[in-house]
């Protein structure tokens, strides 16, 4: 199965840019109700996930910085602890679910590492276990 089935497009979901500050996001994903957000350049090309943890590590680790001077600091400048994989549009099912077991969402990136959207962990749930009732209605 091609995993384009399972896509969220850029356009449907939240992310930010490397120029944006601190501030910004944490408001973006307060509004949002998200844990992590993705991250892209200039050019559009995913560059990272930022998580609740990496903005509250910068926060503990930068001597003076507090909620409101966090509009100082930029999404560059934020050190993310996790990698999180990403996957190209051509990837197989197989391979985003093993990656889902510890991301939230899966980045899919074209073959120029352009960011293009994201698979949900929510999403490649609700597959199995379609899969799974399907599996046990015709065994």
């Amino acid at each position: 199965m091609n995993i384009a089935f399972f896509l969220t497009p850029k356009s449907e979901i939240i992310y930010e840019n490397t120029e944006s500050t601190m501030r910004q996001v944490l408001e973006r994903m307060e509004h949002h109700s998200y844990t992590a957000i993705p991250i892209l350049d200039r050019d559009g090309k995913y560059i990272g996930t930022l998580t609740e943890g990496d903005l509250l590590w910068k926060i503990k680790n930068t001597p003076g910085l507090s909620f409101r001077n966090t509009n100082k600091v930029l999404v560059r400048d934020i050190e993310r602890r996790k990698v999180h994989e990403v996957v190209t549009i051509n990837a197989d099912i197989d391979s985003i679910i093993g990656l889902a077991r510890n991301q939230n969402f899966v980045p899919v990136v074209d073959d120029e590492g352009v960011f293009i959207g994201i698979i949900k962990r929510s999403d490649i749930i609700d597959y199995c276990y379609t899969f799974i009732n399907e599996k046990k209605k015709i065994g």
